[in-house]
């Protein structure tokens, strides 16, 4: 009898612990999949805290293209505190800051072929290291810094500017045909880092090709050229009349070019040929724009 009862109870307790581990898995189960449906159903998009930016200019016949982070300020003291003084910076935030250059370019007298460099920089309280380091991917300052991969480097001075600037921004200004400046402008801080391109050297090589078998574009294209960047005015007169010579019948853009290149050359008299040309052509074609700029010339040469 003791037997048997002893037998009934040990049976009743582990048919609970049964019982207990089949809710306790259940439960775990349940808890799973919430979970996991959790996960799934919260896929919700928040703003970067430092959003990527890609910045494109063209200068010259070079393509610039810089891609960066731009982190805020949110408060804080930025260079000589978040950015302490004198220690690599990868410029940005996250990703490493790319600059990308179409056609060679020229860094403080040191020749940048063309392609992408990743822009590190060691801020100073009155000037800043820049380098143009050529292992342009990847996060962050390298592990180990290699200075055989820095393609070219210089020091520019800190400028101060009044109102600050909360989110980190790379700008190219003082753009030329020749050499613009990449600007980098955080808080009170504006340094320039300023490279040249090889435009008239181009053009140049162009021109000579061209010339070999000339059309009426090519030299009007020379011509036009040679103006606009105070080359020798004779050799664009020259080459203007050649195209209009080859040129049945001129645009009125084309005469106002033609006129202002003759004035530049000493020829008065034919500019203003030229410009009353341009106004007929400029009023036959209803363009307000040319209308007024050949009347302000012709009144400026004293011809109306």
């Amino acid at each position: 009898m003791y037997s048997f009862v002893l037998n009934k109870n040990q049976n009743l307790a582990t048919a609970g612990m049964t019982l207990k581990l089949l809710k306790m898995k259940k439960i775990t189960l349940f808890l799973f999949a919430a979970l996991a449906s959790f996960s799934l159903e919260a896929q919700i998009n928040t703003p970067a805290p430092s959003p990527a930016s890609k910045l494109m200019q063209t200068v010259g016949l070079t393509d610039v293209t810089v891609e960066y982070s731009r982190p805020n300020m949110r408060g804080r003291t930025i260079f000589g505190d978040l950015v302490p003084f004198d220690k690599l910076w990868r410029t940005g935030a996250n990703a490493r800051t790319k600059v990308t250059f179409s056609n060679d370019v020229t860094v403080n007298g040191q020749t940048l072929e063309a392609g992408s460099y990743a822009l590190f920089t060691k801020p100073g309280a009155s000037s800043w290291e820049v380098m143009f380091y050529t292992e342009a991917d990847g996060g962050g300052t390298p592990r180990e810094w290699d200075d055989s991969k820095v393609a070219a480097k210089l020091s520019t001075k800190v400028w101060p500017i009044e109102m600050p600037v909360e989110t980190f921004t790379i700008t190219i200004d003082d753009v030329k045909s020749g050499s613009a400046n990449i600007g980098i402008i955080w808080g009170n801080t504006y340094v320039a880092v300023p490279f040249e391109v090889a435009t008239d050297a181009s053009v140049e090589k162009d021109i000579a090709k061209a010339l070999a078998g000339p059309t009426a574009g090519d030299y009007y294209t020379a011509a036009a050229y040679y103006s606009e960047q105070g080359k020798d005015i004779k050799k664009a007169n020259e080459w203007m009349s050649k195209a209009m010579a080859m040129t049945e019948k001129p645009a009125f853009w084309q005469l106002r070019q033609q006129s202002l290149i003759q004035a530049k050359s000493g020829d008065k008299k034919a500019a203003i040929e030229t410009a009353k040309k341009s106004l007929a052509a400029s009023k036959e074609a209803g363009n307000d724009d040319y209308i007024k700029m050949n009347t302000d010339s012709l009144k400026e040469w004293g011809a109306m």
